[in-house]
């Protein structure tokens, strides 16, 4: 412990002396911060760093970044829970802190948080993205939520996030204030990854291939070069695709399927089966025949519950800007289509722009057949979708459109004129920023000004709020 003495004793006399508690925090986010900004070493950093870890009885591995956290907690299990939650810690009962726990917080935290956010440069294997995502997904769960969460949405611009609480007398780090910032900057990172992987290479070895885990910056990249791939590096990057959609579809029917859907229809006879019995019902209903010598209700009529639901044709317009942009949203609400396309009673329509529209509601039923036909990139012109989308707007009262776009536009008067139109007609219009899971993007602001003033504002953040916005319309 020399050099964290050395630390202590750097007090001018007279002045307050950090106890050995916050001496020993501060030199592991020094430590980390110093890893961050530089790749070197700090000799005196590491040093103090290992007698700090191995004095509280953490194992050194936690400071070595090319061990991932799943092989410090698969030698140490003990640890796997002290990561829940690490991020996001309650305060003491009593107002006070538990100085020693902040130290052994923080090793953890600068564990994790150097995993994430110091990437290094030139190429990456399939190997080592799959170990930055299974860290990444320690992060989550350090800041309280589920691996895979904040990085849903895949959206936002580089940078990273470094540490707080550095110092003296602050507690631990605690991000989750930050929460809506990482999300989009773990996605940055992981796109970065990506990017920088021989991918074409390694979705030719089906060995190499199988280590990939989807996300949504892997699938922008397999969509965006889906047409240079052929033979096997295609069917590995399809099937990746595949049980990426898959496996956002099951979450987001989850949420759909939550809230019900109609008011009850009670001109249509309950279902006689168990799972609809009203048990209360039946008994309040009966209780003239409870024979009180034998103690017995006797039960001449069952009663159930009305679970059919008065429902309305609806027809639902979803159209998406395709250009690169607005990757995220296209995949979301593709899957989303989907879902509201296998519900009855509801008619969808899906249609796809850039600089040209492709309609694609024959296969709206199937995200992976849709986004395989899709072309990203290139400019927008929202006049051409709108000229594919007007015409299927037969019945207005019970018609919903759903525009996805940034709306960056070049002909910006003419097509929202056409969008007040479809408004001013008793449609449902629904202008989207953006539909992700974490939820940052830009919106041109005359276009958010304008659906303002139109009573339309545009929804952009988490894929819930157009979920809850269509299933107020369509029930």
């Amino acid at each position: 412990m020399s050099e964290v003495s050395i630390v202590e004793g750097g007090a001018e006399d007279g002045a307050p002396v950090p106890d050995s508690d916050e001496n020993r925090r501060q030199v592991l986010y020094w430590r980390l911060l110093a890893r961050l900004f530089d790749p070197e070493e700090q000799a005196s950093l590491e040093s103090a760093s290992v007698a700090v870890v191995e004095d509280i009885g953490l194992p050194v591995a936690l400071l070595d970044p090319a061990t991932s956290v799943d092989s410090v907690v698969q030698r140490h299990p003990e640890l796997a829970g002290e990561f829940d939650g690490l991020m996001t810690p309650e305060p003491d009962a009593d107002g006070g802190r538990d100085r020693a726990a902040e130290v052994r917080r923080g090793a953890l935290a600068s564990k994790v948080l150097l995993n994430v956010f110091s990437t290094g440069s030139g190429t990456v294997t399939a190997e080592q993205l799959a170990r930055w995502q299974s860290d990444a997904g320690w992060l989550e769960r350090a800041l309280g939520c589920r691996p895979g969460e904040l990085r849903g949405g895949r959206a936002g611009a580089g940078g990273g996030v470094g540490p707080t609480g550095t110092g003296v007398g602050t507690p631990a780090p605690d991000l989750s204030r930050l929460i809506p910032e990482i999300g989009p900057e773990l996605g940055s990172i992981e796109a970065g990854l990506v990017r920088r992987m021989h991918l074409r290479e390694v979705l030719a070895d089906p060995a190499l291939a199988s280590r990939l885990t989807p996300s949504m910056s892997l699938i922008e990249q397999l969509l965006r070069d889906k047409n240079n791939l052929s033979g096997v590096a295609l069917a590995n990057a399809k099937a990746l695709i595949r049980r990426y959609v898959d496996e956002v579809t099951e979450v987001l029917r989850t949420q759909v399927e939550k809230a019900t859907v109609g008011e009850l229809d009670r001109s249509v006879p309950p279902k006689r089966v168990f799972r609809n019995l009203d048990l209360d019902r039946t008994i309040w209903k009966n209780l003239t025949n409870w024979d009180p010598e034998e103690e017995r209700l006797y039960v001449d009529r069952l009663y159930y519950r009305h679970t059919s639901r008065k429902t309305t044709p609806q027809r639902l317009i979803v159209v998406v800007d395709q250009s690169g942009s607005m990757v995220d949203s296209m995949v979301n609400c593709t899957i989303l289509a989907s879902i509201f396309a296998g519900l009855p009673k509801v008619d969808v329509h899906l249609i796809a722009y850039d600089t040209q529209a492709l309609d694609l509601t024959p296969w709206a039923h199937d995200p992976f057949e849709t986004l395989l036909r899709t072309q990203l990139g290139g400019g927008t012109d929202g006049t051409v979708a709108m000229a594919l989308a007007q015409p299927k707007i037969a019945e207005p009262r019970n018609t919903v459109v759903v525009w996805i776009s940034d709306f960056y536009e070049w002909r910006t008067d003419e097509l929202f004129e056409s969008m007040a139109a479809i408004h001013r007609s008793g449609a449902k219009f629904i202008p989207v920023g953006s539909v992700t899971s974490s939820g940052r993007g830009s919106v041109n602001p005359w276009f958010r000004e304008k659906f303002k003033d139109l009573g339309t504002p545009v929804i952009s953040g988490h894929i819930k709020k157009l979920v809850h916005e269509l299933k107020t319309f369509l029930t």
